[in-house]
Formats: structure tokens, C-alpha cells, sequence
């Protein structure tokens, strides 16, 4: 099963979720903001990621500019900062099987479709 962790004020998002309805196989949407990732959670998707935690947070969004910009956080402050505000989280990500793509790309949503 395909997972999409999803917010549709997102334009890429919009444009994932698009391209997983046009797919035969069956998905599930989380909108991420409403339905906030656990930290076990964040941390089985950056797993499947396989990047640092720093590597999917939005670094133009206002509460970094204000909170974490220019600061050295650990792993797990990080996966602390996007599980207490969910709008730092690259979006959408895509999760299938052991596998997750941050899906702003075509290139990025065909290696998971």
C-alpha cells in the first residue's frame, strides 16, 4: 500500500496526489497538518528516506525563519521541531513498502509509482 502524507494547499502535493489517482494501486492520504506524524513515525520516514531529519524540513516556512534558523539541533530535536510544528515537513512525502520519496518531482514520483 501507497501512503502520501499530504497537504493540499500544496501545489507539488496536489500534483502527487494527481498522479497516484491516475495509478491502479491503492494509496492512503494523511494530511500530515490535521493528522500529525508520531516521532516513531518520523523516524520510520526518514528511515525510508534514508536522509538526516535536517533534510526535510522547509526552511522557508515562517517558525523556522523564527524558531531554528541558524541553530545546530541533533537528530532528534529536529524529528522534536517537525512532530511540534508539522508545516516544517517537505511534502508530500510518498511511502511504499520500505521506500519513501519526498514526490516534488516527476522523477521522484516514478521511482515510487
Amino acid at each position: 500500500m501507497i501512503t502520501i502524507y499530504h497537504n493540499n494547499s500544496c501545489t507539488k502535493s496536489r500534483i502527487a496526489l494527481a498522479a497516484l489517482t491516475k495509478n491502479d494501486e491503492p494509496f492512503e492520504v494523511i494530511n500530515y497538518l490535521e493528522n500529525v506524524p508520531s516521532v516513531e513515525e518520523l523516524r520510520s520516514i526518514i528511515e525510508k528516506l534514508d536522509c538526516k531529519p535536517k533534510d526535510i524540513v522547509r526552511t522557508t516556512e515562517k517558525v523556522y525563519l523564527e524558531k531554528y534558523k541558524g541553530k545546530d539541533l541533533t537528530d532528534e530535536e529536529w524529528i522534536m521541531a517537525m512532530h511540534e510544528n508539522p508545516i516544517l515537513i517537505q511534502r508530500p512525502i510518498i511511502v511504499k513498502d520500505n521506500v519513501a520519496v519526498i514526490g516534488r518531482s516527476e522523477d521522484a514520483l516514478d521511482e515510487i509509482i
